[in-house]
C-alpha cells in the first residue's frame, strides 16, 4: 500500500440557509463586510442557517477506496461538491493532490447538440486533460462504452444508458489520481456494471477512490475504508465492515416497529443461531398471544437484505397450516432449510393475517431479527430457500 496521501480533509464545515431570500441577503452582507451583530461566530448560526457539514476530518492514501455512507440528507453530496471544487467550505480546508475524476452525474455535462465524439473531447478537457492525452485514449473510451456505431450521432438522441456508458468511459479511462463515484452504477445493464466494477478494481491499485452508494453489498465489495455521516456529523470511520455494521445498526433502529392498527397481546422472537453458512438451516422462534377475537390466523415472514428489499417470503398457508386461536401462548419454531444467500446481513419481518390468505392483516413486526450469512460460496443471485417448516411446540 502506497503511503502517499492524495486527499486530506481537515475540520471541514459548511452551512446553508433554509430561505433563498435570507441566503442572498447574508451573501450580500458577507460580500461587502457590512455585518452586524447577527453575524455567525464560531458555533453560532444566524437565523434560518444550519450546518450541512460540521468538522469533518479524514485522509485517503493512494490505493485506498473510501466508502461514504449515510442516510439521505446526511451531507454526502455536500462533501462531494467540496471535494470536487464546486463549492467552498465555510471552515477547514481540503488538500487534493493530482487529477480528479468525478462520476457524480454521468452525462450531465454533455452538450446534447454535439456528437458523442465531440463530447468526449469537451468532457475530458473539463477534467483537465490535454488534446494529446485525449487522442491517445479516444479509441479506448469508445471501445469501453460499446457505442462505436453511434459515436458520431448527437448525444440528444442517446438513451440514458448510453450516456452513462459514455460518461463512465471518459472519466475511468483517463486514469485520474482521485476518482469520485456517486450512485452512478445503479444505471445500466448487469454486464456493463460488472465491467465498471472491474475497471474500478484496476484503478484502485494506483489512485484514491471515494465511493458513495446506499447499497451496502456494493460498498463492502469495492471499499476498504469507510466513514459514516449523520446530520452533517462524522459518526464513525475506520474499516469498511465496521462502518457498515454501525450504519446497519442505525438503520435497524429506524425501521424496527409494528405496522398495522392492531397489536398482539404478547410477541417475542429469537433466533437459535445468528451466524450461518450459505448451506445451513436457519431456525428462529416466535412466541405470542393473539386477542381472542381472532378465531383463526396464519403467519407470514419475509427476509430482507441490507438494502431493506424483500428477497423471500413464506406463509403458513403454503404448508396447509391455518392456526386456530385456542391457546393462551403460542410457541412456534420456523425452520428455513437450505439457505442459499449472498454473504451479508439479513433481517426478518413477522406478520399475522386473520382467518386465511384472503383475510385482513392483523399486524406485522418489522426487523425483529437479524442474521449473517457467510461461507466460501458467494452467490450473487436471489435467495434460494428450499423449504419452510412450521413447528408448533
Amino acid at each position: 500500500m502506497n503511503d502517499e496521501v492524495l486527499v486530506k480533509v481537515e475540520g471541514v464545515s459548511k452551512k446553508f440557509c433554509k430561505d433563498l431570500k435570507t441566503s442572498l441577503w447574508y451573501g450580500v452582507k458577507d460580500m461587502f463586510g457590512n455585518l452586524n451583530s447577527t453575524k455567525s461566530k464560531g458555533d453560532q448560526l444566524r437565523p434560518k442557517e444550519f450546518w450541512a457539514l460540521r468538522d469533518i476530518n479524514f485522509e485517503l492514501k493512494r490505493g485506498e477506496c473510501l466508502g461514504l455512507i449515510g442516510h439521505n440528507g446526511a451531507g454526502k453530496s455536500t462533501l462531494l461538491k467540496i471535494l470536487n471544487g464546486l463549492i467552498n467550505p465555510d471552515e477547514g480546508k481540503v488538500i487534493i493532490r493530482g487529477k480528479v475524476g468525478a462520476l457524480i452525474e454521468l452525462g450531465a455535462g454533455f452538450n446534447p447538440i454535439l456528437t458523442g465524439r465531440e463530447n468526449i473531447y469537451n468532457n475530458a478537457a473539463v477534467l483537465g486533460f490535454t488534446r494529446k492525452e485525449i487522442d491517445t485514449k479516444l479509441q479506448d473510451i469508445i471501445d469501453f462504452a460499446e457505442i462505436e456505431e453511434f459515436i458520431d450521432m448527437p448525444v440528444q438522441n442517446y438513451s440514458s444508458g448510453m450516456k452513462v456508458r459514455l460518461g463512465f468511459a471518459v472519466a475511468a479511462q483517463m486514469e485520474p489520481d482521485v476518482l469520485i463515484i456517486d450512485e452512478v452504477l445503479a444505471v445500466g445493464d448487469a454486464g456493463f456494471r460488472a465491467k465498471c466494477f472491474n475497471r474500478i478494481s484496476d484503478l484502485s491499485k494506483f489512485c484514491s477512490i471515494i465511493f458513495v452508494s446506499h447499497s451496502m453489498p456494493l460498498v463492502g465489495r469495492v471499499c476498504n475504508k469507510g466513514i459514516l455521516l449523520k446530520n452533517g456529523n462524522l459518526k464513525n470511520k475506520g474499516h469498511i465492515n465496521d462502518v457498515i455494521s454501525k450504519y446497519m445498526t442505525c438503520q435497524k433502529a429506524a425501521i424496527k416497529g409494528v405496522v398495522g392498527e392492531n397489536k398482539l397481546d404478547y410477541f417475542q422472537a429469537r433466533s437459535y443461531k445468528n451466524n450461518i453458512s450459505y448451506s445451513d438451516q436457519f431456525l428462529f422462534n416466535v412466541k405470542f398471544k393473539l386477542p381472542k377475537k381472532y378465531e383463526y390466523f396464519l403467519i407470514h415472514y419475509s427476509v430482507l437484505d441490507q438494502e431493506m428489499k424483500t428477497i423471500y417470503q413464506a406463509f403458513s398457508l403454503e404448508n396447509d397450516i391455518i392456526f386456530k386461536n385456542d391457546r393462551d401462548l403460542f410457541d412456534i419454531d420456523i425452520k428455513i432449510s437450505s439457505v442459499d444467500l449472498a454473504n451479508g446481513k439479513y433481517f426478518l419481518n413477522v406478520g399475522f393475517i386473520e382467518n386465511d390468505f384472503n383475510g385482513k392483516n392483523i399486524c406485522r413486526y418489522d426487523s425483529v431479527l437479524e442474521f449473517n450469512v457467510s461461507g466460501v460460496k458467494y452467490n450473487t443471485f436471489s435467495a434460494i430457500v428450499k423449504k419452510t417448516q412450521w413447528i408448533l411446540k
